[in-house]
């Protein structure tokens, strides 16, 4: 008998050693899946999702990094925190860091966005898409616009995240599965690179720099909670986690009501901001004298050349910013600059520019201490306080994980996000 039950044991690895071979997305031949829209999610990622405690159908957020080119899903355990159960590398994006800000720019948006089973495209000419959601709220308060962003297949991109085929058939499972488990909108995190102290300080010279320390700000509140932030927008910024007193609702153009940061969130933020203001101190040091280059797209290209090969000509992956840009001596920067393009002065004239926004230049030394004014220690955070410390930059939307997509407003009612992160056991 026990020759008999090793037999078993040994067809039994054998076969999920076949599974797991079979369904890596590199073996998953797409041109052969019928039900793509609803294509299940494979066994072996079902299997890891309940080794971390998840259901297939619990809420996801997804949250992009430009400059490292990856897409992350981020999926909610049974504590209501959320922890990361894939990462994708981009296959391909547009333009270069920072917002998009008009038709036709080709720049890829980055901010807050919440998706709502509205926005999945399961008859794309990319195969299968999810729409961004851009404009939202904030864009549309600060006077951007543009159509049809989407994150899709295909490989190729004008303006969009463009993933392979298979990666877009697993990430549209994803969100498909959230949105039936009773998920009203999906939080799309999109940045320009993960924003640590030593890439703020890397990228502090760049002319979008005010516009990232806000986005910053809801960046951090993930990072403390392990929860998609409540995103509100008033006075054209967004704010994050804010309680806004006398139940106000919070219009985009509007100037901010009074609001503040529950007191539990205020102090994890505040010993979170104290370690970054120390980091941000020690890495702008690293950084003196210098500024980073960031490639065009056409550089980012020139990369990852050979990977077209074999592929039909519209496959364009665009290759990384991190390994096409680099670190330059700001007075050589300077001289590339003012040779490569006779309006582009210098790169301290370019620094003090506020791409596409009417806001105020930022002080860069300042930046630790005042970039996240909902992380700041004594923060009993108004609005009115954050848009000022923030550089007076636009922000963007309305809450996404709490009513359905087109109309958002402070007051909902589902239980208030503090009251999940104050009940949970830290972790």
């Amino acid at each position: 008998m026990r020759w008999k039950s090793t037999a078993l044991v040994l067809t039994l690895v054998a076969a999920l050693a076949g599974c797991t071979v079979n369904e890596t997305l590199d073996s998953v031949d797409t041109s052969k899946i019928s039900d793509k829209d609803d294509h299940p999610l494979s066994s072996k990622m079902l299997a890891e999702l309940r080794a971390k405690g998840m259901d297939r159908n619990s809420p996801i957020a997804i949250r992009i990094f430009k400059e490292e080119g990856v897409l992350e899903i981020w999926k909610a355990k049974t504590n209501n925190r959320f922890d990361k159960v894939k990462e994708y590398q981009i296959c391909a994006w547009s333009g270069r860091l920072g917002p998009k800000v008009k038709e036709g720019d080709r720049q890829a948006p980055e901010g807050f966005y919440p998706l709502s089973p509205y926005h999945l495209n399961p008859n794309s000419k990319y195969y299968l898409a999810i729409n961004t959601g851009f404009p939202n709220r904030f864009d549309q308060a600060n006077g951007r616009n543009g159509t049809n962003l989407m994150i899709h297949g295909a490989c190729s991109s004008s303006g969009c995240y463009s993933m392979t085929d298979a990666q877009i058939l697993e990430i549209y499972a994803f969100a498909r599965d959230a949105f039936k488990g009773g998920q009203q909108t999906i939080q799309l995190q999109a940045f320009p690179f993960r924003m640590t102290a030593e890439n703020m300080a890397r990228h502090q010279h760049s002319p979008h720099f005010a516009f990232w320390q806000m986005l910053k700000v809801g960046y951090d509140n993930f990072e403390v909670t392990k929860r998609p932030p409540e995103v509100a927008v008033c006075d054209k910024k967004y704010v994050f986690n804010q309680q806004v007193e006398d139940g106000k609702a919070l219009s985009a153009s509007a100037a901010c009501p009074a609001m503040t940061t529950p007191p539990a969130l205020q102090m994890a933020l505040a010993s979170y901001n104290a370690t970054y203001a120390k980091d941000y101190a020690k890495a702008t040091k690293k950084f003196d004298g210098k500024i980073w280059y960031d490639p065009t797209e056409a550089e980012r290209k020139a990369i990852v050349a050979d990977q077209r090969k074999g592929h039909d000509l519209a496959y364009a992956p665009t290759g990384s910013a991190l390994k096409a840009g680099k670190l330059m001596k700001i007075e050589d920067y300077e001289n590339q600059t003012t040779a490569a393009s006779a309006p582009a002065k210098t790169a301290p004239a370019a620094i003090e520019q506020i791409a596409s926004a009417p806001a105020a230049k930022t002080s860069r030394t300042a930046a630790p201490a005042t970039q996240n004014p909902a992380n700041a220690a004594a923060a009993t955070a108004s609005a009115t306080t954050m848009p000022a410390q923030a550089g007076a930059v636009p922000v963007p939307q309305p809450n996404p994980m709490a009513a359905p997509a087109p109309v958002q407003t402070a007051e909902t009612n589902k239980k208030p996000f503090w009251m999940f992160w104050q009940s949970q056991p830290s972790q």
